[in-house]
């Protein structure tokens, strides 16, 4: 049952612009089209509400001192007006795109030993040329003083304008070893860039904390009447103090590594991935990180760039598996006997049997008349069946089992001849089996079934009707967290139960608790 983690190619999704054509017209047109326009343009707007309010500002001072007191009022309304509507138009705007900008080409420096080493030698011999007066100290503080500028400035200049991207493989399952691919790509047509490590710039974090956040709302005044008898209606922000819950585990816990990357070169190095855990994992940056030229420092430059992935539960060869299987295909055999090439049995002559499948050695045996009866292989249907356990029916190690061989049995029944399909409590049924997989990947304990108070199942919204069990000629293979006396007695003869309750783990670590 080996996965099949094929290497999906995502589509490139650089961080940079793409390179422009070569020529001039098709250079301006992608420009105007871009959001750098419409910056400038909001800006061009901007600086011609000021003139002509400045304008209108000046214009009514002279009317002022010419005695004019309609035209001064009037230039003066004017010239507020046409401030106000500078300052609450473009004014957020830009501030806006200034912050996004910020954000995206963030740099995070961080001093390695070697470069508090180099500091306190600094320092020292500093201090030393104060003390003395020596001109050839000095000398040497400012030469040590310019590395450590030069070193700030020519790590930006490495790291700055690079291109990144991610490519994930498609199908992944927990516990398997898979291979992505890092892209990194030096546009410049003369810089070379040094020593770029791709690093995560993730933030550890399990537990919800408290935060300031602004949000969106609208200043309305006046204040009490609604919002079509309002006068005036502007957008606003205010600052909440609100609840952040903790990222999805993140993909990238690595890093790989780009010693020297040429001048319009795009170089690639394979990411190694391997998840314990089932669910969903999602990246939303990564980091370009690098010590050139002189190791002082570390700076890692943020690139804003989303990705996620969906885990599958663990597909293996349990002993659980191996137990089931036997059992299961006897079952299932004997359900879907009829006409076919596999004998299912011996049994007396009917009138609408066909004379061609008469046993004429066991006749002769018996005495009277014997037919074969075969399994049919033109109605080999089943359907793999996750009845959803309860919370706190199970405990959490015992219910991943169980996860995981549902995965497990799914893989194994969609490599046989035969016409499978998959359904879960509040999912339709399918015959993707890996649409199946991404159910159970962020499947969690949800209430299969209303229970009395004496724990029986409810007949009322069963979780098994409405799964729609029973009602087709599938076999069924149900994993269930029910107890067998609270099975019901209508599937019996078209399902094989899986009860997750005769698993010892599925109880010993709740009474643990």
């Amino acid at each position: 049952m080996a996965g099949d983690a094929r290497l999906g190619r995502v589509a490139t999704a650089y961080v940079n612009p793409i390179k422009p054509s070569s020529s001039v017209p098709s250079r301006l047109a992608q420009w105007l089209q871009s959001a750098s326009a419409e910056v400038w343009v909001k800006f061009l707007l901007a600086l011609v509400g000021l003139g002509l309010a400045f304008g209108a500002a000046l214009f009514s001072t002279v009317s002022r001192d010419a005695g004019n007191v309609w035209a001064t009022v009037i230039l003066a309304s004017t010239s507020l007006v046409l401030a106000t509507l500078v300052g609450l138009v473009t004014v957020p705007y830009l501030a806006r795109r200034v912050a996004v900008e910020r954000l995206r080409e963030t740099f995070d420096y961080d001093v390695t030993r070697a470069g508090i080493a180099y500091a306190l030698v600094t320092l020292v011999i500093g201090i030393a040329a104060l003390n003395t007066g020596n001109n050839l100290l000095y000398i040497i503080v400012a030469a040590m003083l310019a590395a450590i500028l030069v070193s700030g400035v020519v790590s930006a200049w490495v790291l700055r304008w690079l291109e990144l991207d991610v490519r994930l493989p498609e199908h992944l399952f927990a516990g398997r070893a898979v291979h992505g691919r890092i892209v990194l790509r030096n546009p410049r047509k003369f810089l070379p860039s040094f020593s770029i490590r791709v690093v995560s710039t993730r933030k550890k974090r399990k537990k919800a904390m408290k935060q300031w956040q602004w949000e969106a709302t609208t200043f309305a005044f006046p204040f009490n009447r609604p919002a079509d008898q309002q006068w005036l209606r502007l957008p606003d922000r205010r600052l909440r103090r609100v609840t952040v819950l903790p990222p999805p585990p993140g993909i990238f816990q690595g890093m790989a590594y780009f010693p020297f990357i040429p001048p319009q070169a795009e170089l690639s190095a394979d990411l190694a991935l391997k998840f314990d855990q089932r669910g969903r994992y999602r990246e939303d940056s990564f980091g370009l990180a690098t010590r050139f030229p002189f190791a002082f420092l570390t700076k890692t430059r943020h690139v804003s760039l989303p990705r996620e992935v969906l885990v599958y539960p663990r597909i293996e060869p349990t002993e659980s598996i191996a137990e089931i299987l036997p059992r299961v295909r006897g079952e299932w055999e004997s359900f879907v006997r009829g006409r076919g090439a596999d004998l299912y049995r011996i049994r007396e002559y009917m009138h609408e049997d066909s004379a061609r499948h008469v046993d004429w050695k066991a006749t002769a045996k018996s005495g009277s008349l014997k037919v074969r009866e075969f399994a049919r292989e033109d109605e080999r249907k089943v359907c793999i069946a996750f009845d959803n356990p309860e919370p706190g029916l199970l405990s959490e190690r015992a219910y991943e089992r169980a996860v995981d061989l549902t995965a497990s049995l799914a893989w194994h029944f969609s490599t046989q001849e035969a016409e499978v399909s998959y359904v879960a409590p509040g999912r339709p049924r399918t015959r993707d089996l890996h649409e199946f997989l991404a159910w159970l990947a962020v499947i969690e304990p949800g209430v299969s079934s209303p229970q009395s108070a004496g724990g029986k199942t409810g007949s009322t919204g069963d979780s098994l009707r409405e799964m729609g069990l029973g009602t087709a000629d599938d076999y069924n293979i149900v994993i269930t967290g029910r107890s067998r006396g609270n099975l019901p007695a209508a599937l019996q003869h078209s399902s094989y139960f899986v009860c997750l309750q005769d698993d010892p783990l599925a109880t010993s670590e709740l009474v643990k608790r």
